[in-house]
């Protein structure tokens, strides 16, 4: 019988051969259901897989599920149901590349496909992904319309869902990159819940099967990154929730939130360690390694922290108003301004906190301790204002003794 020292030498080769099996062709967030579509195509004729149209969305693009394996175990994997959060879209693919190698791990692939059938959607809300938002074109939170079945999405992935009665489900998302493990520094790379069934939260048999697939995917990714592993803060039950709704159901279901890592904002990184987290998740339920895993260390994983971390974070600096002197820190954000058809964007810097800023954490840090925050202006209009505001595009320099130590331009360090 397989122990997890087996499942850590199999996440260990997914890593070293990780390029062997990324979907070269898919390089970054801003995905199109144009995208995949041929992906999609060139998998279902490949005869390990079985390719069918389950409808259509809202505006009319396909929905599609792929289908490998023959075990007895079913495991149904659904991904962008919020049109912005495509990272495990991406690592579904390298995942189809990986079920599809030759000779590389041939006896791991073996095992789960003659153990598990799997079903994946790998976009369930190809209207959302073409706008780069959140819900779909009626504006519907598909992650919210769960027993109204208001939206055609929501309505696919119920019916799939009742048909094939999978025993686990993997409920795969996106998370904004401001949460911190606890309260540490360490940002929330990779966040995981297994969702509650009742408002009471209690633990049955299929909810303690989800935490102990939890519990083996967070031990792997501890090997990748020490610290940055977190249990969703928020575990109450949503009765209009699609995951909850099948925790509720009887299917083990597992929630997947990717996080940020520090300089990989278009979380090809976190791509990869989906890739590897899911595959040694299959592995574990595959060769029956989860269940003898104690669930009670998933309640010991340390919970996320919401909004604890800036993109930059600007310590002791001081500002002057009306001749005087004020100590501050500064908490920088970036957000992305989509270009015009969705498919690309533009970091625009954000002020979005001033004060004493003791307990928060920045991807990267300056302690500016001694130094005067001297503005850049847009506009002469804007010469006589010396401090900054919260909104404000964080642009200024660092100076000592009147010379520019550290210039800021949108947010990013210039020189130091």
């Amino acid at each position: 019988m397989a122990t997890f020292k087996d499942i850590e030498v199999f996440a260990k080769h997914l890593d070293e051969n990780y390029e062997l099996f990324k979907e070269k062709s898919l390089k970054k967030r801003r995905i199109k259901h144009k995208d995949i579509t041929p992906l999609i195509e060139k998998t279902g004729q490949n005869h390990l897989f079985e390719k069918t149209k389950l409808g259509e969305s809202t505006e009319g693009r396909s929905i599609f599920l792929l289908k490998a394996g023959s075990g007895e175990i079913k495991v149904l994997l659904w991904s962008q149901m919020h049109g912005n959060e495509p990272t495990a879209t991406q690592a579904l693919f390298d995942i189809f590349n990986f079920l599809n190698a030759g000779k590389e791990l041939k006896n791991d692939i073996e095992q789960i496909l003659s153990n598990i059938s799997l079903y994946f959607v790998p976009m369930l809300n190809p209207d959302g992904a073409e706008a780069f938002k959140r819900r779909n074109a009626l504006d519907i939170d598909l992650n919210r319309d769960a027993t109204r079945l208001a939206a055609n999405e929501s309505r696919i992935l119920k019916t799939l869902h009742d048909e094939i009665k999978p025993d686990f489900g993997f409920n795969l998302h996106d998370q904004n990159p401001y949460y911190t493990v606890s309260n540490t520094e360490k940002p929330a790379t990779m966040t995981f819940l297994a969702p509650a069934y009742n408002h009471e939260k209690d633990i049955n048999d299929e909810r303690k099967h989800s935490m102990q697939a939890i519990v083996l995917m967070n031990r792997v990714l501890q090997k990748f990154i020490p610290g940055q592993v977190g249990r969703y803060y928020f575990d109450g039950y949503g009765p209009t929730s699609m995951g909850d709704n099948m925790q509720k159901s009887g299917t083990r279901t597992i929630l997947i939130e990717s996080g940020e890592y520090t300089g990989d904002i278009e979380r090809q990184e976190v791509r990869k360690l989906n890739f590897i987290a899911i595959l040694s998740a299959l592995k574990g339920i595959s060769e029956q390694v989860c269940q003898n895993l104690d669930f009670e260390e998933y309640n010991k994983m340390p919970e996320t922290n919401d909004a604890k971390l800036f993109h930059l974070l600007i310590k002791n600096a001081i500002v002057i108003k009306n001749g005087k002197q004020f100590t501050i820190d500064i908490g920088i954000n970036y957000n992305e301004k989509d270009n015009a058809d969705c498919s690309n964007f533009s970091i625009v810097s954000e002020i979005v906190d001033l004060g004493d800023l003791t307990y928060y954490f920045g991807y990267q840090e300056i302690d500016a301790n001694g130094m005067t925050v001297k503005r850049t202006y847009a506009s002469d209009k804007e010469a006589s204002r010396q401090f900054l505001n919260i909104g404000d595009q964080a642009d200024f320099d660092l100076t000592k003794d009147g010379q520019v130590e550290i210039s800021i331009k949108n947010g990013q360090i210039i020189n130091k």
